[in-house]
């Protein structure tokens, strides 16, 4: 069988005719049609169609995208809020009030060195009162890790 390239690139089979064949007689079957704008081709084989689909190689392929740092502060555990927009005639629209959360760097006193966390300023405030490593094992933290 040979494989017809079409414009669109779709591809389309189509038995190969072999040299006797073509002078002996004309062959019964009409030769194959193609309709790029549908996607789809006739066969030559009773006339039926075709679905045609691109090759895995002339496929787009889909950009997975890399999943973002929640928005969640992982000392308190604070997280946005759903809550609504309110106009003067009433109507309501959703909206989320998101945590207020900021990249610090905190001495580590018991590692001998800095940490970079984002944190929600309600947990900065809690860290300049009780110390890291009581917020961190209070949140179920190992500081360690990072």
């Amino acid at each position: 069988m040979a494989l017809l390239m079409c414009p669109f690139s779709l591809y389309l089979w189509r038995p190969a005719i072999s040299s006797k064949s073509r002078l002996s007689s004309p062959s019964p079957v009409p030769p194959a049609t193609k309709c790029p704008e549908l996607g789809f081709g006739l066969s030559q084989l009773a006339g039926f169609k075709l679905t045609i689909s691109q090759p895995p190689s002339l496929r787009q392929t889909t950009t997975v995208q890399k999943i973002s740092a929640k928005r969640i502060c992982p000392f308190t555990g604070k997280k946005a809020n759903r809550a609504n927009i309110v106009s003067f005639s009433n109507h309501k629209t959703k909206k989320l009030q998101f945590v207020n959360l900021q990249y610090k760097r905190v001495w580590w006193e018991a590692g001998k060195r800095y940490l970079k966390l984002r944190l929600s300023t309600k947990a900065i405030k809690t860290i300049e009162k009780n110390g890291l490593d009581a917020v961190a094992k209070k949140a179920g933290i190992d500081l360690r890790k990072e």
